[in-house]
């Protein structure tokens, strides 16, 4: 059967609502944290890189992290930055808003990927660290980063050309900073309940999916870790896997407020903050989790401003 209207071909991001004053906050706030957010984790992939004592898997997966955060963040934060200048909606053809959406999945997926794969490293350097070395060799690490990067933009190709697949005739305004998905199905005038069930179960497979190990690993972890028998021995075994532990339990409880709920098309102040969390505050706090209370990473980074200092001195 033939439909009587067409779909949209560009769309108008809403952006946030309020006054002038108000946007300017935001644009101050939103533009600082996105500076420490690609600096701060820039230094992390360049201090892993260029350090010869952080030359081990857990350091090797910490920058790849780093990359990820950094891309994350940059496919809707300046964007978002530069509505929050100029007056009235921005303009987003239907093109750019799809790959807009794509990165964001798919990026967002091979980061939840190499979380558990951290999880697992983690596991094995606690649990069985005579064999470490062996288990986690530098084609294993490299073989579960190419995976997890290859896996995530695999998987995130149908969702995606799911949800272009309908038709927006309802209108072409989303109320959002990004393309989200949410909203672009709330503007469908198709019945998008079997699809919304799809993305829903895709979602749930793949943060429940990486969870599992996760979960797993971290049960054994803290089971090995209550045996050590002397505090000092329990505190410095903790310390190799707190902060991995800390982004998992943000990074999770993110994803799973905004993406596994059946309902798709949520309130859009709702879908808004969740977004913010996954695009702002966890990139933005990566670098502080995983370094402030390395003392490994803090020596190499002394080391390096101080070569660096020496050579702007010579």
């Amino acid at each position: 059967m033939l439909k009587n209207y067409s779909s949209a071909t560009e769309f108008y991001l809403l952006g946030f609502h309020g006054s002038k004053e108000l946007h300017d906050i935001l644009f101050a706030t939103f533009f600082f944290l996105y500076s420490v957010t690609v600096m701060g984790n820039m230094v992390i992939i360049v201090i892993v890189c260029v350090d010869k004592r952080l030359q081990s898997p857990m350091y090797f997966f910490l920058g790849h992290l780093s990359v990820l955060e950094i891309l994350i963040t940059s496919v809707a934060v300046p964007l978002m930055l530069w509505g929050l200048l100029l007056p009235g909606m921005q303009a987003m053809s239907l093109t750019a808003c799809s790959a807009q959406l794509y990165l964001y999945l798919s990026l967002g997926t091979s980061e939840l990927v190499l979380i558990g794969a951290m999880a697992v490293d983690r596991y094995v350097a606690v649990c069985n660290p005579l064999r470490y070395n062996i288990i986690m060799d530098s084609h294993t690490c490299i073989w579960v980063v190419i995976v997890s990067w290859v896996f995530g933009f695999l998987f995130q190709i149908w969702p995606v050309y799911a949800t272009f697949q309908l038709t927006f005739c309802k209108s072409n305004v989303i109320d959002h900073f990004l393309c989200d998905r949410g909203q672009l199905l709330k503007l469908s005038c198709d019945d998008s309940l079997f699809t919304e069930f799809i993305l829903f179960l895709m979602a749930v497979f793949i943060i429940v999916g990486s969870m599992i190990p996760t979960i797993i690993s971290y049960t054994y972890i803290i089971s090995t870790i209550l045996k050590i028998p002397s505090a000092l021995g329990r505190r410095k075994a903790f310390s190799t896997c707190a902060s991995h532990f800390t982004f998992v339990v943000i990074g999770y409880g993110t994803c799973l407020f905004l993406y596994v709920k059946p309902k798709q098309t949520q309130a859009a102040e709702y879908n808004r903050v969740a977004s913010l969390m996954v695009l702002v505050v966890t990139p933005f706090l990566n670098p502080f989790i995983f370094t402030l209370r390395n003392d490994k990473f803090i020596e190499a980074f002394r080391d390096v401003m101080k070569r660096c200092y020496q050579l702007l001195k010579d």
